[in-house]
């Protein structure tokens, strides 16, 4: 396991430049989003998953903070750090990279396990557990990224 992981290449496309002539802050959640989707095949999640469990995982909580620009065509990739996990829910830490290695953006999420039945948040089967421990175990060798756990706030 990679620690970080990191993501495929990833493009930049037309379809996600606004106004101002560089990418929509809603395409960085994208680019998050289905990199994420790449280390939740090594986790043991994805649509196979849903289908032979009825369980899945959602978003509880996501936080970017976008750090400099990206343009149309501007090749990337994320890194993605567990920060933490327990048997319903995991903390993961992502960087977006432009290809000549400048960071764009961060990214933050909680994910949780979800049975859906309800739905209703349950916890994760052991071969999941066992996966997440090993990614922890290495991602455990690097530091917890100065920009995470942070909140919004004006001091005056």
């Amino acid at each position: 396991m990679q620690a970080p992981f990191r993501s495929a290449p990833k493009h930049v496309l037309p379809e996600w430049i606004d106004y101002n002539g560089h990418l929509n802050m809603a395409y960085y959640s994208v680019l998050f989003d289905t990199s994420v989707d790449e280390i939740y095949e090594n986790i043991g999640f994805g649509p196979d998953y849903i289908k032979s469990h009825n369980h899945t995982t959602y978003t509880a909580e996501f936080h970017v903070c976008y750090v400099r620009e990206l343009h149309e065509g501007d090749e990337t990739y994320v890194t993605t750090q567990l920060i933490a996990y327990d048997e319903k829910r995991f903390h993961t830490y992502q960087e977006l990279f432009h290809a000549d290695g400048w960071l764009a953006a961060t990214g933050e999420a909680l994910a949780l396990h979800i049975d859906m039945s309800g739905p209703r948040v349950a916890p994760m089967p052991d071969h999941i557990l066992a996966n997440l421990k090993a990614i922890h175990t290495a991602h455990a060798v690097l530091p917890i990224p100065k920009r995470a756990s942070k909140s919004i706030s004006i001091k005056g």
